[in-house]
């Protein structure tokens, strides 16, 4: 068997000769994906994605696929942050079952390793999936600097990432919530909340939007933006800055649009205006699912139950404009008690852990 390995050519377009190595790429990231976790709602598609691979503006995308004839059999996708003085990229592996433990893997991480010190990157970031099933293998376990949580030592992509010389920096939750039925649940536990507010979030005001946010809100939710990649709890995992502006936002939002997505947010406005907080729902076309995506308060704000009244005003949301939709999917830091509290409160329960590793 020889497997050929080369970077993924960018169509402009899909359904052309030219998109047909792209197209077989995403179809393998979504086996893959399957392969742990039984289904393929956290993958998307290749209209979804291939918006994400041509507006690199702020981060940088390269993919490389393995194959066998015409048969693609494993992949390996790089991010980076464009920003002055970033030095991290994310690196994502994966091979198709039956013919992992053959080396394919680790030519894949070679090249895109390799890639990554060509544009100056010197650490980098790898990630791994463990479905709850698979939470329970037998043997040594691995633990993350904080948290309490643990992955199985033997599960395949932490044996994969520890031969390669990562380390284990932090592992996040995955966890979801069934919505069928609850939208009456939702609507009283906002209520309430909001009867609360004047006792704890006095002169604090939700608003709502669908897809573009107010022109008003677009410098001060570039702020919120840019705080979420160094304000959530980062474990052992160097991230770098991101620089956000208005521009950047709206480029965000129509990436989504033109991959099908839609997006509920809903923010808290402080008394002067600017945005306190936000938290995003991300609904993919052509699905029951939703995914929780962005979450935060910023510092000065805190301490008013802003995180919970939030999430409990997308969820309400949620209900009144897609109440097809089954299941709210989320991923948050295993040291993130306030936020995992949130959650739990919410009745989100663990679905399974998510890897991430290190290596300089």
């Amino acid at each position: 068997m020889t497997i050929d390995v080369r970077p993924v050519a960018v169509p402009e377009r899909l359904g052309t000769p030219a998109a047909a190595e792209f197209e077989a790429y995403v179809e393998l990231t979504a086996q893959i994906d399957e392969s742990v976790w039984g289904h393929r709602r956290f993958s998307y598609d290749a209209p979804e994605l291939l918006p994400e691979f041509l507006d690199d503006r702020y981060t940088g995308r390269r993919a490389f696929a393995a194959w066998d004839g015409e048969r693609c059999v494993g992949r390996a996708e790089l991010q980076w942050e464009r920003s002055e003085g970033a030095r991290a990229a994310e690196i994502t592996v994966g091979v198709v079952v039956d013919l992992r433990r053959q080396g394919i893997g680790s030519e894949l991480l070679r090249r895109a390793e390799s890639h990554a010190r060509s544009i100056g990157r010197q650490v980098f970031a790898g990630f791994s999936d463990v479905a709850l099933v698979g939470l329970e293998l037998a043997g040594p376990r691995l633990e993350a600097p904080d948290g309490t949580g643990s992955i199985p030592a033997a599960d395949p992509g932490a044996a994969f990432a520890s031969r390669h010389g990562y380390r284990l920096g932090q592992l996040e939750r995955m966890s979801g919530l069934t919505v069928t039925g609850r939208s009456a649940e939702f609507r009283s536990l906002l209520d309430d909340r909001l009867a609360e507010r004047d006792a704890h979030a006095s002169g604090y005001r939700l608003v709502a939007w669908t897809d573009r946010a107010p022109e008003e809100l677009l410098d001060s939710l570039a702020v919120a933006h840019a705080s979420m990649a160094t304000d959530p709890p980062a474990g052992g995992i160097l991230y770098d800055e991101e620089v956000w502006d208005a521009k950047r936002v709206r480029a965000g939002e129509t990436r989504a649009l033109a991959g099908g997505r839609t997006t509920l947010v809903q923010a808290a406005i402080a008394p002067d205006g600017s945005v306190a907080g936000y938290t995003e729902l991300s609904l993919p076309s052509d699905s029951l699912a939703v995914f929780q995506w962005d979450t935060i308060v910023l510092g000065p704000h805190r301490g008013h139950r802003l995180g919970m009244l939030m999430k409990l005003g997308n969820l309400v949301r949620l209900a009144e404009t897609a109440p097809e939709r089954t299941d709210v999917y989320t991923w948050n830091a295993d040291e993130n008690d306030h936020m995992l509290a949130i959650n739990i409160a919410l009745g989100f329960t663990l679905r399974g852990m998510s890897a991430e590793w290190q290596r300089a």
